[in-house]
């Protein structure tokens, strides 16, 4: 399933935009005609710079229809997890719910 898949857009362009599909890039990082990026965890959307990597510039607006974009919960997310006794999140194994948008989502 893509990480899309359950969250509704501000409009239709970002809504394709984020669930194109390329039959020849399953990884969208790796498609180039793959343009935006939604990261559920961070709720963080982001243009895709493709330099064989999977970097982003996090944006705050659509680029389609101009609509506020939630701000991005990078920051709360390493705080919540270091208040769980996680020191390095990226690099050890953290509850699931920190992969996807659940954790904030109960708040």
């Amino acid at each position: 399933m893509h990480s899309s898949d359950l969250k509704s857009f501000c409009c239709q362009k970002m809504s394709e935009a984020l669930n194109r599909q390329c039959s020849q890039h399953p990884d969208p990082f790796d498609c180039p005609d793959s343009l935006i990026h939604y990261s559920p965890e961070f709720d963080e959307y982001g243009l895709v710079i493709h330099d064989g990597g999977s970097s982003v510039q996090v944006i705050n607006y659509c680029p389609w229809c101009g609509a506020k974009l939630p701000a991005s919960k990078r920051d709360q997310w390493f705080r919540t997890l270091e208040a769980l006794g996680y020191d390095s999140p990226s690099n050890q194994e953290i509850p699931n719910e920190f992969l996807t948008g659940e954790w904030y989502a109960k708040k």
